[in-house]
């Protein structure tokens, strides 16, 4: 199965891609030129009613990330709306604090797990969701129009910048709250590493206050260490540290936060599909899945459909994208899904993907159960899975590429029902994704690396 194709079509998308804009720092897109004109197109679409509008702006550690706010919030005051400064603060606790503030919208300035010399801009609207693809495209035509100068406010109209000091503190109260009043975290010696990035202060603030014994990693960001050899993309690092201390857990965030990686206290990574099924097999047996339907998207593994189904429940599927997993959440009224990547949404707790609150739950039910995560891992066993990402210069519509194509439906054929094959771009970075899936591995392999070669001779 091949996805050649960003929703509503990447042609038609000038700046936005899966989760916002993204790209090298003071290269285009990631200008202040286009940054500013953003600013002011957001203003524009958030001027609703008569009440003086806000706007809350967060970012993460990087370098650059002074000047795309700067610029951002010039435009957001341009446009006669008030930009509220929060500092750095992962990307769920931006969209906590746009609701709890009842902010007209809220911005993070963050490219999440990219490295240091890039960044990128999320938008989330008033009520903590980010936008859906039809009001980035109105963003778009907004920031090209001829019709800013018409309606340029002047005087006092024009708005102003304040800095929010409190913001941390509303968002650990928040994060708290997802632990059961009559629960703690004592007895769980917890490493966290926080990448140098956004959640630096509030993850082991939180987790200390939970009671836990907290080894913080990843905790001293300088604005160009964010993801560096740390974090996320690093679970090796983790790995050694909860060995080393005699840990419970590992918890690494990436960049803004939005997502985990998890280490059981045998130093073994648990795969994000894994914490999905430990998930919705805990929240089967207390019944509070709704629907008794988990959401996650095309890239999870086929064993997490077999392993709900053995729980009694269901699993839909959407494309590749944490906001789209929470659309397809919201619309069929649903509370938890997620992402293989580590991105976990509960709806009952946050409008996006939130690392520190899928830690916090696993936690929690790690201590509710009174067992190791080694043990409560075993309920999902994946098929064997080869992820392979190739470098392109050019994204062609992989139907277009004939000895691609041909070679997918080969493999296919070969799998079955027993596997499968995703192909697809990339909608953050210059990379198409080879996925593969079967019941034998060094097949999978093979299968995998060479579709992705046949791709990086055409391609490149």
């Amino acid at each position: 199965m091949s996805d050649s194709k960003s929703p509503k079509s990447a042609t038609e998308r000038k700046y936005f891609g899966t989760d916002g804009i993204r790209g090298t720092a003071n290269v285009h897109p990631m200008t202040c030129e286009v940054a500013l004109a953003l600013g002011r197109a957001v203003a524009h679409q958030a001027k609703h009613g008569d009440h003086r509008h806000r706007i809350v702006i967060g970012k993460d550690t990087r370098v650059s990330g002074y000047m795309v706010e700067m610029a951002f919030a010039s435009g957001v005051c341009s446009m006669g709306v008030d930009a509220l400064l929060l500092g750095p603060l992962p990307t769920p606790a931006v969209a906590f604090i746009t609701r709890n503030m009842r902010a007209d919208a809220g911005v993070m300035i963050s490219a999440s797990h990219n490295p240091y010399e890039d960044n990128g801009i999320k938008i989330f609207a008033r009520d903590g969701f980010k936008l859906p693809d039809a009001k980035e495209l109105e963003l778009e035509e907004f920031m090209t129009c001829d019709d800013v100068e018409a309606i340029r406010p002047t005087k006092d109209e024009v708005g102003k910048a304040f800095r929010i000091d409190d913001a941390l503190g509303r968002y650990i109260v928040q994060l708290k709250s997802v632990v059961p009043p009559s629960m703690d975290l004592e007895g769980l010696k917890v490493v966290i590493d926080c990448a140098n990035g956004a959640a630096y202060k509030v993850a082991p603030m939180v987790l200390e206050e939970l009671g836990a014994e907290v080894v913080a990693l990843g905790n001293k960001p300088d604005g160009r260490n964010i993801n560096h050899n740390c974090g996320a993309l690093f679970p090796q690092n983790l790995a050694k540290a909860v060995l080393e201390h005699g840990a419970d857990l590992g918890v690494a965030l990436d960049g803004d936060a939005d997502r985990l990686v998890v280490v059981d206290h045998k130093g073994e990574v648990v795969d994000g599909d894994c914490l999905l099924a430990l998930t919705a097999q805990s929240m089967m047996a207390d019944g509070t899945l709704a629907g008794k339907t988990l959401v996650t998207t095309v890239m999870s593994n086929l064993a997490l459909d077999r392993a709900v189904e053995g729980f009694g429940g269901q699993v839909i599927r959407t494309q590749v994208g944490d906001r789209y997993v929470v659309e397809a959440m919201r619309a069929g009224d649903f509370c938890f899904g997620g992402e293989q990547s580590g991105h976990l949404v509960y709806l009952d707790h946050a409008s996006t993907g939130d690392g520190m609150v899928g830690a916090l739950k696993l936690m929690t039910m790690m201590k509710q159960r009174g067992k190791a995560l080694a043990d409560l891992k075993k309920v999902f066993v994946p098929f064997p899975q080869s992820l392979v990402s190739v470098k392109v210069q050019d994204k062609k519509p992989i139907a277009e590429l004939d000895s691609v194509r041909k070679l997918i439906e080969d493999v296919e054929a070969k799998l079955g029902g027993d596997g499968r094959v995703m192909v697809r771009y990339s909608g953050t970075e210059p990379k198409a994704r080879v996925l593969v899936e079967g019941p034998d591995a060094g097949q999978v392999d093979a299968w995998a690396n060479e579709i992705a070669d046949t791709m990086r001779s055409i391609l490149n």
